[in-house]
């Protein structure tokens, strides 16, 4: 009895999925879906300067070797430019609740 908790503990643990570290491919494809996302800002007119920061945080991180980092500033930067993607198209219509009528 004393060892079927620890057992059982022991396989749970076993079963969850081991982290990886990130590669090159990992960051490729982050850094593309950044760079898109960021892109699709700037035609908005609404790219955040925190977005070509964190992109140029990401580029910094692969080519210092350092790919889990390089992979978090990009998803980081794509998040961001989600957002200011959203920013800009709920702001196309959000005037106009504020006009004076």
């Amino acid at each position: 009895m004393t060892w079927s908790r620890p057992l059982a503990i022991l396989f749970a643990l076993s079963l969850a999925p081991a982290a990886r570290a990130a590669n090159e491919a990992d960051y490729t494809a982050a850094y593309a879906a950044a760079e898109a996302a960021s892109k699709e800002a700037s035609g908005l007119r609404n790219q955040w300067t925190v977005t070509v920061s964190a992109l140029a945080a990401a580029k910094k991180a692969a080519d210092g070797g350092d790919f889990d980092g390089a992979v978090a500033a990009a998803k980081e930067a794509e998040a961001l430019a989600k957002a200011s993607i959203f920013q800009a198209t709920s702001e196309k219509e959000a005037w106009k609740a504020m006009e004076i009528r």
